[in-house]
């Protein structure tokens, strides 16, 4: 059966941990005291979000994991074989050349090895959503920090280490309460997301036909790449799962950058700096990883972070906080991606809604 799988996972796990490499400091005395200090940065940062938001876990409190690059690359590719297992699966069915079929999977792995890889050396922190309820619950719903990369930077740009790391932990422990401080988050989550990989068709025509697209949206002066590689694969279903999906993480991005910075006000306060150190960082990454941040849709999330706060900001504007709670009611209550980039349609919609509900 593993034979069968469109992706060498194996390959994709050696390849990574090659790109990953191994950073000196995870070595050093230093990389000892990070777990004691997460665990503590976690906890108060779950108390200052909650008290921010008025979001408490379902879940229970947040559990912390320092690890090095080779662990996260593990935990990932375990997540990643849970979500697009049905899709390789549909996909396995198409392979009819045995031959054929391996030299793809090579290079499945190899190409997924590379973007892990490259991933690992960048990521600070990491919530993991727990996507397969049953299955090895003690290694989801976790908190990841990586150590090697939190130290790296730490040490680059003079960062103090524990206004650095409760900052870190402010945004990650934001993610995990609105998945699990909102009851029906996770579940809705899980459907798009079930979704979107369902109605991808793995015919290699479909892939064809995303090229063609993109080479139209190349010669049109468009970026091809703007919203990740999966866009180019995407049907008239798809593409509308995925701007629901869009919609979603650009309010949960902005929500969490909004959220984070109000609730470490006092806490954290070279709060400005690490964001503006970030930023920089991040927009001075040119040619291979400038590629790679296209391909893996980064660049995408990047503009989510951006759209989501000035959506969020627009719609107190108009009817302050409480207003903003009103997202967290159901559903229908979400603004679209139409409605994140013209948050007057969603203030409209939902005073609308909101007056409806009254008469219930």
């Amino acid at each position: 059966m593993a034979d069968a799988d469109p992706i060498n996972w194996d390959l994709a796990a050696q390849v990574a941990g090659r790109v990953a490499g191994t950073d000196p400091l995870a070595r050093s005395y230093h990389y000892a005291s990070l777990a004691a200090d997460f665990e503590a940065a976690t906890a108060r940062a779950e108390e200052l979000v909650s008290a921010e938001t008025g979001l408490v876990s379902l879940a229970g409190p947040a559990r912390a994991r320092v690890t090095d690059r080779q662990g996260w690359v593990g935990a990932n590719i375990a997540s990643f074989q849970r979500l697009v297992g049905p899709l390789t699966k549909r996909m396995a069915e198409r392979m009819p050349i045995p031959a054929l079929a391996g030299v793809s999977r090579g290079v499945a792995g190899v190409q997924v090895g590379l973007l892990l890889g490259w991933m690992s050396t960048r990521v600070l922190g990491q919530y993991d959503l727990l996507l397969v309820e049953d299955e090895d619950a003690e290694n989801q719903d976790i908190v990841y920090y990586l150590g090697p990369n939190v130290l790296s930077i730490e040490k680059r740009y003079a960062f103090p280490p524990s206004q650095f790391r409760l900052w870190l932990a402010l945004h990650e422990v934001t993610h995990r309460a609105q998945f699990t401080g909102v009851e029906w988050m996770r579940d809705y989550f899980k459907g798009l997301v079930e979704s979107a990989m369902g109605s991808v068709d793995p015919d290699p025509r479909r892939l064809l036909e995303g090229l063609r697209r993109a080479v139209d949206q190349a010669r049109a002066g468009r970026n091809p790449l703007a919203d990740g590689l999966l866009s180019l694969l995407a049907g008239d279903e798809q593409a509308a799962v995925l701007r629901q999906i869009q919609a979603l993480m650009s309010l949960l991005e902005g929500h969490g950058d909004i959220t984070m910075d109000r609730a470490g006000a006092g806490a954290v306060p070279e709060a400005s700096r690490f964001a503006r150190v970030l930023r920089q960082r991040r927009q001075q990454s040119g040619g291979i990883s400038k590629l790679i941040q296209q391909v893996a849709g980064i660049e995408a999330k990047l503009r989510q972070y951006e759209e989501g706060e000035r959506f969020i900001e627009a719609v107190e504007a108009a009817g302050g906080r409480s207003m903003s709670d009103l997202f967290w009611k159901g559903p229908d209550w979400l603004p679209t991606l139409e409605e994140i980039r013209r948050p007057e349609g969603w203030t409209k919609r939902i005073s609308a809604l909101s007056s409806d509900s009254s008469l219930v």
